[in-house]
């Protein structure tokens, strides 16, 4: 079946963004619901203020509601992908700028956490971006 430039149609050539879709919100998710559950928790052990965990974890887990929405739609809108690309770079270079910037008196196990989560996140969007372009048209 062929495609249209906005749009994501056939199961197949999908595949791989939604692979990468879902394990975005997967992993997205299950962070969300650990910080809303346990963020005075985390701050005390990664360095960060729970006050930011709690609006961090609610984003987290309404993101991760979004994209399995999106990874499940019958047609993948590029647009909707783009934005999500757009938010996981996002991401990045906030986490980038977090350390550098030394926002937060981070721990080790802080920066670990940081630095982890920021290369899920690239990675994360670069399957996102490989998947994309196997879709055009």
């Amino acid at each position: 079946m062929a495609t249209i430039a906005s749009t994501v149609r056939t199961a197949d050539d999908a595949k791989l963004l939604r692979f990468a879709l879902k394990q975005d919100a997967i992993g997205s998710g299950a962070n969300g619901v650990v910080y809303l559950v346990a963020a005075a928790i985390f701050g005390r052990l990664f360095g960060l203020p729970a006050g930011l965990l709690y609006p961090v974890g609610a984003f987290l887990v309404a993101f991760a509601a979004a994209l399995l929405v999106l990874a499940s739609r019958p047609t993948v809108s590029r647009t909707s992908v783009a934005v999500v690309i757009a938010v996981n770079i996002a991401w990045v270079a906030a986490s980038v700028e977090l350390l550098v910037a030394g926002w937060f008196p981070l721990t080790t196990l802080g920066v670990a956490l940081v630095i982890a989560q920021t290369v899920v996140v690239a990675g994360f969007a670069a399957l996102q971006i490989t998947g994309l372009r196997r879709t055009a048209v």
